[in-house]
């Protein structure tokens, strides 16, 4: 495939559209809004300006973008075969090797450069979080819990954004990391749920491939009710008021409407699942804890 060419303003839309589609840069949402949540929730004990959010909002975006770059580079060879994965960007030969590697590389310069100017403490503990979301892609290939090392890259988000805003750690911030990892170890899960008959033949690494989806639902259920019970915990932390729990009953009501959209027998609804109802989870969450700081 000959390489995009940035020829005049169509140009630059189509190489952006390219590399937003490798990284499928909308699902930024999941995780965001919780870094966000992490922000509103450092807010009472530091006050926040525009640029530290600016900064939190590049690194996120960097450290994400090359995770999900390295991703693709790592998977292209099962992609390839995966019916439901082969015509994603490298497989289908919209980008090359050399231009997902490239953006990789930028994605991690930009967030080194945010890390460094959001302080000392995020640019020292930023190359774990990249070591962290790199390694996450080759656990597919020897572990089924890689849908909890999934959930750990992402809890880094509102512990990093909480740490760029106070320069300090705090047990809260962690509780609600540890939600986040439940949370999307559930719906990873879920989401499995398409590839369970490809990942058995390919002998690749999952909890639908390794216990079968009537007990990997199961299990998904049992980390969607562990991540609201921690959300519910995080209150326990910080001064919040009554939208903050009306946030977490919301999520509990949404979690359970996931699961009702699944069964071991109908997976036809999985995408409704994973990313209607998971991206406003975490909207609606930080949506609520943002009016509850703010009144």
């Amino acid at each position: 495939m000959a390489e995009p060419r940035a020829n005049g303003m169509g140009g630059l839309k189509g190489a952006a559209g390219l590399f937003s589609g490798l990284v499928m840069l909308p699902h930024t949402l999941f995780a965001l809004p919780f870094a966000l949540t992490a922000v509103v929730l450092a807010s009472y004990r530091t006050a926040v300006d525009l640029v530290t959010l600016l900064l939190i909002v590049v690194a996120f975006t960097g450290a994400r973008s090359a995770a999900m770059g390295f991703n693709r580079l790592i998977d292209q060879s099962v992609d390839a075969a995966n019916p439901r994965t082969r015509g994603r960007h490298l497989p289908a030969g919209r980008l090359t090797r050399s231009q997902a590697a490239l953006f990789v590389l930028g994605s991690v310069a930009a967030f080194e450069i945010a890390a460094w100017a959001l302080g000392r403490l995020p640019f020292a503990l930023s190359p774990v979080a990249l070591a962290l979301v790199f390694f996450y892609s080759y656990t597919k290939y020897f572990t089924s819990i890689s849908h909890l090392v999934l959930g750990l890259c992402l809890s880094i988000a509102p512990v990093g954004a909480y740490i760029a805003v106070t320069g300090s750690f705090y047990l809260g911030i962690f509780v609600l990391a540890a939600a986040v990892v439940f949370w999307v170890a559930g719906f990873d899960i879920i989401y499995s749920l398409q590839d369970e008959q490809f990942d058995r033949r390919s002998g690749l690494f999952s909890l639908p491939a390794k216990l079968g989806a009537s007990r990997a639902l199961t299990l998904s259920r049992v980390f969607h009710l562990l991540s609201f019970l921690l959300l519910c915990a995080v209150g326990l932390f910080f001064p919040i008021g009554a939208f903050y729990w009306a946030g977490c009953l919301l999520v509990g009501s949404m979690l359970i409407y996931e699961h009702r959209l699944v069964s071991p027998e109908d997976i036809s609804r999985v995408n409704a699942a994973f990313f209607t109802v998971n991206g406003a989870v975490s909207l609606l969450f930080f949506a609520l804890n943002l009016l509850d700081r703010l009144v």
